[in-house]
This record gives structure tokens, sequence and C-alpha cells, in this order.
């Protein structure tokens, strides 16, 4: 899979889907299931607005409609790769709001300040 890690090294979670990728992923890129709304390919600012390093654990997704797992996080719908299991951090609110206007929804990932 082309948006696996190869390098465990600076590494940053989506904070809207929790994809795992490097900083240079992400701007190369874009996130696999963001990118439509969050505008991260070729724009290092947004890649670090929008992701976060700080979270906890791995989930591997390769059947992400079969698995409960992807359910259970929210991510049956997205594609194949390595996602977080939590995420502290969350989107800047110019961000949320352009979303909104889009109609997508947001649904932090970040439990530590709930």
């Amino acid at each position: 899979m082309e948006n696996v890690p190869k390098d465990l090294r600076n590494l940053r979670a989506c904070l809207v889907c929790s994809l795992i990728k490097t900083v240079e992923m992400f701007e190369t890129d874009g996130c696999d299931n963001c990118d439509e709304f969050l505008r991260m390919k070729g724009n290092r600012d947004n890649v670090f607005d929008c992701t976060s390093s700080n979270f906890d654990g791995f989930i591997a997704l390769m059947s992400p409609k079969d698995s409960w797992v992807a359910r259970w996080q929210r991510i049956n719908k997205c594609v194949q790769g390595i996602y977080a299991i939590s995420i502290t951090g969350r989107l800047p609110h110019n961000v949320v709001r352009e979303m909104k206007t889009r109609g997508f929804r947001y649904r932090t990932r970040d439990m530590t300040k709930l």
C-alpha cells in the first residue's frame, strides 16, 4: 500500500479520519480520505494544522467494510492504511467552519477534552 509509512519517524495522524502518514507523505499526497476539504497536498501549513503528532495506538485497516474495529473507530468508509486509535488535538476553527459550509461534519477524535 502506498499510503503506509515506511519510516516511523515524523508520523502524524489526520485530525478528521486518523490516517497516519509522515509529514512528507501528507504534503506530497494529502490525506487519502479528507484532502477534498483539508487541502493538505502541497501545503505544509495545512499539514501541521490538520494533523497531530500526539496519538496513541495503531490500527492496520485492510478490509474497511468487513471490520468491526473500523465501524467502532468510524473509519469503515476510509481507505486501507494505518490509523491512530486516539488523537490529541483539534482542527482550527476556520477549518471546521469551512467544512461545515461545504456540508462536511466534523467529529473530534480528541477524547482528552470531553
